[in-house]
C-alpha cells in the first residue's frame, strides 16, 4: 500500500508518515519545506500539475490530505479577520483540498483499493458553533461539505471519509491540547483501515465516534 500525505513534514501529518513508515509502507510526504518527497504548496495549482507529473502511473492507495492553517486564532470580531486572511486560509483549507484529489484522481484509479481521507475538524461542525475561529471554522465546514460531495461524486470508485483528529499537542494545537500526537494518530490510522464503500461520506473523530455534522 502506497500513502500520500499532504503536508507531512510536521505535527499530525508527520506523525502520520513516521507510522506507516515504520510499518513497512512507502510514504509519499509533501510540504512547503525541505524535508518533503515532494514540495507541495496546496495553493499552487502549478505545483499540483508537477506532482501529477512527476507521479505519473503511480497507484496510490491511501491519499490523506491533511495540509491546512489556522490563521485567524485569536483574531476579535471587531477588527480581525481580514479579507486577506479568509482568502489565503480557503486557499489551503478547502481549494487545496480538492486541488489535490483532483491531481491524484488517476494514481487513486490506479489502485486496485483506493481510499481518501480528509482531516477536517469538528470546529467545521454546524452543531458545535462556540463563536470565534470564523474563518478557521468556516474553512472546515467547507472541507466537510466538500468531502461529502466527493463520496457522493465517487460512490462505488473510491470511499472518502472525514475526520476530526482530535484537539492535538502540534504547533497549532498547543501544549494544552488535549492529545498527543501518537494518540491521534493512531486513531486515525484505525479510521482509515475501517474505511469502506459502506461508510463512505463518514465524519467521525479520531477515537471513533461519529461526529454530528
Amino acid at each position: 500500500m502506497t500513502v500520500l500525505i499532504t503536508g507531512a513534514t510536521r505535527g499530525i501529518g508527520a506523525g502520520l508518515a513516521a507510522h506507516y513508515r515504520a510499518a513497512g509502507l512507502p510514504v509519499i510526504g509533501t510540504g512547503r519545506s525541505e524535508g518533503a518527497e515532494i514540495t507541495l504548496d496546496v495553493t499552487q495549482p502549478s505545483d499540483h500539475a508537477a506532482m501529477a507529473k512527476r507521479l505519473q502511473g503511480q497507484a496510490i492507495d491511501l491519499l490523506i490530505c491533511n495540509a491546512g492553517v489556522y490563521l485567524d486564532q485569536g483574531d476579535d470580531l471587531e477588527g480581525g479577520y481580514t479579507a486577506d486572511v479568509w482568502a489565503q486560509t480557503f486557499a489551503a483549507n478547502v481549494t487545496g483540498v480538492f486541488l489535490t484529489v483532483q491531481a491524484m484522481l488517476p494514481n487513486l484509479r490506479a489502485s486496485a483499493a483506493p481510499k481518501i481521507a480528509i482531516i477536517s475538524s469538528q470546529m467545521g461542525s454546524d452543531t458545535t458553533a462556540p463563536g470565534g475561529s470564523y474563518i478557521y471554522r468556516a474553512s472546515k465546514a467547507a472541507a466537510l461539505n466538500l468531502g461529502r460531495n466527493l463520496a457522493t461524486d465517487l460512490s462505488g470508485e473510491i470511499p472518502v471519509g472525514i475526520y476530526h483528529p482530535g484537539w492535538v499537542q502540534t504547533d497549532m494545537g498547543s501544549a494544552a491540547a488535549d492529545i498527543t500526537v501518537a494518540e491521534s494518530v493512531a486513531g486515525l490510522v484505525a479510521r482509515f483501515d475501517a474505511l469502506t464503500h459502506a461508510n463512505t461520506g463518514c465524519f467521525e473523530t479520531w477515537d471513533g465516534r461519529t461526529h454530528p455534522f
